[in-house]
């Protein structure tokens, strides 16, 4: 597997590591396994890729590094992406604070994701695909008033649907790899307890121009909506200066 990494972040590849993932890479698409499928267990995948189970193992440490699987204590290894051989792994790396200034950063990316994610969703989206994120919708605001605007889990499922009818395979690689910073927006960032609740509203708009395949439409809601994160944001910032914390 030909792979496009930082030589700081994973282990250099030897010609003997690339043979064995894409031997790898070989089973999984025969198997037909797709993002979500989990992977036979390491004594399986040993006998059946006829290398030893350190071998395997080293080889799923290696797409775990990248993002491609991810092992559940317990459950097993799924697969989190698609895979070939001749897919180039970008891996991300960037600042995990909870301040201002790293969560705006993480914001500005999410701005362009969202609102360009939203367009293509608009213009991609079949009656079967608006569907599927209705549903997720409807569930997402079900349980934001049920548990008083706590809805983090509910709300990333409905923008997951909204990346993969992008069709857009990235959209939805990169915002998973990103996943556990976006997800710090809902752990009241900065003291802000209504944290999304200003958001909220705008899921809705978003999902109706998307079902009207309204691509600029639906690019406008989605910009709104991550302004009003924003606006969070600062107004949390602005309140911790006022108390003397920055």
């Amino acid at each position: 597997m030909k792979a496009a990494t930082c030589s700081t972040c994973l282990p250099q590849a030897t010609a003997r590591d690339d043979a064995v993932l894409n031997v790898l890479a070989d089973f999984v698409i025969h198997e037909e396994l797709k993002p979500g499928d989990r992977l036979p267990t390491e004594r399986v995948l040993s006998e059946r890729l006829k290398v030893s189970r350190t071998t395997v193992r080293e080889a799923l440490t290696r797409w775990e590094g990248l993002g491609l699987v991810e092992r559940r204590q317990g459950s097993g290894t799924y697969l989190k992406a698609a895979v070939s051989r001749d897919m180039l792994h970008l891996p991300l790396t960037f600042a995990s604070g909870n301040d201002f200034e790293s969560l705006m950063h993480t914001l500005e990316i999410r701005r362009g994701l969202e609102a360009e994610a939203a367009a293509l969703c608009a213009l991609r989206a079949g009656p079967a695909e608006v569907e599927i994120i209705r549903q997720k919708l409807e569930v997402m605001e079900e349980a934001f008033h049920s548990r008083a605007g706590m809805s983090s889990d509910e709300d990333w499922d409905f923008h997951q649907a909204i990346y993969r009818v992008s069709g857009n395979p990235l959209f939805e690689q990169i915002i998973s790899a990103m996943h556990e910073l976006f997800h710090r927006f809902w752990e009241h960032p900065l003291g802000v307890r209504d944290f999304g609740h200003a958001s909220f509203p705008y899921h809705r708009t978003v999902y109706e121009r998307i079902a009207a395949g309204d691509a600029e439409g639906a690019r406008g809601e989605a910009l709104k909506l991550i302004a009003t994160v924003e606006a969070d944001l600062r107004r949390g910032d602005a309140n911790l200066k006022r108390a003397g914390y920055k």
